[in-house]
């Protein structure tokens, strides 16, 4: 399936391989310039000291950003033992130091096995988590008090990878609103030995993948080959596809008939094999497609 994509309008997603050191705001920025156009956002923030993928959208794709929202993300994430942070990572000032021994392998996989399912965590106070309209982090580097209420996540999988003499590495694949530094300091409390989190990559966001991601620099050299058409929704949300008549009512606002596959209150992309019309909603009793949000 291709979409229509031009000089005028370029749509699309794109799947950055963000460096570390640079925010998810300065990716943004840097695709913009790339791009030429302001119309640009992204999908799952992740923190400036952290690596991985990174989804973009472009044009109007911005607008269907919200349905990725609930994604299962994966990491890989470095546990370092005998030290804790303010931050719960090593770029914090150092809170406690403490000597200990390596835990063998099977305790520390017992441990990670109490973290599958859906857990309570408690976000760190320098996370992105607004506060009364701010960030908890400006709030905490402002040294004022922050709360941040516990919250439930989901852990799909959590495996060992590697044991070094201080540190060891962990696979995750969890829920949207996961933080991993938070995870990583629980595993330390459950071993009961002070820990942070050291490097951390973003290895997928849904279908997503570090496989398939790509450079500021590649992106920069080949700007549209490094697009992927709204089309990659489909991994997201079902779609519906349509005749060229049922698009161009649907681009006015008209509902069009559907198959009664789906359950009312049903989101599904409206497609053809050359064009993408927008968002619809199965209504009365699955027989329409109401307009939800319509793209030119």
């Amino acid at each position: 399936m291709k979409w229509r994509k031009n000089k005028m309008s370029i749509n699309g997603f794109i799947n950055v391989l963000k460096p570390p050191g640079m925010t998810s705001h300065d990716v943004v920025s840097c695709l913009r310039r790339i791009y030429g156009t302001k119309k640009i956002g992204h999908a799952g923030t992740l923190d400036p000291a952290a690596a991985g993928v990174l989804p973009v959208a472009v044009g109007n794709a911005t607008r269907l950003l919200e349905y990725m929202g609930n994604t299962d993300k994966r990491y890989r994430a470095e546990v370092l033992l005998g030290l804790s942070t303010d931050t719960d990572d090593d770029t914090g000032n150092i809170l406690e130091r403490t000597l200990f021994t390596m835990p063998p392998q099977e305790k520390i996989t017992t441990a990670l096995l109490g973290f599958y399912g859906d857990i309570m965590q408690t976000p760190s106070v320098y996370s992105a988590i607004k506060i009364n309209g701010r960030k908890a982090c400006d709030l905490a580097r402002s040294h004022i008090d922050v709360v941040i209420p516990p919250r439930s996540i989901h852990i799909y999988e959590l495996v060992l990878r590697q044991i070094f003499t201080d540190k060891f590495c962990i696979d995750v694949h969890c829920s949207k609103g996961t933080y991993i530094r938070s995870l990583c300091v629980d595993i330390g409390k459950s071993l009961g030995i002070p820990a942070t989190m050291g490097f951390l990559i973003r290895t997928a966001v849904g279908s997503f993948s570090l496989a398939d991601s790509h450079t500021l620099e590649e992106i920069a050299n080949n700007p549209l080959q490094s697009l992927q058409g709204v089309n990659i929704l489909l991994n997201y949300i079902p779609g519906c596809a349509v005749n060229e008549l049922a698009i161009a009512n649907f681009r006015q606002g008209k509902k069009i008939e559907h198959d009664g596959s789906q359950k009312d209150g049903t989101a599904v992309l409206v497609y053809n094999d050359v064009d993408f019309a927008g968002i619809g909603i199965i209504s009365e009793n699955g027989q329409y497609i109401a307009p939800h949000k319509v793209l030119n």
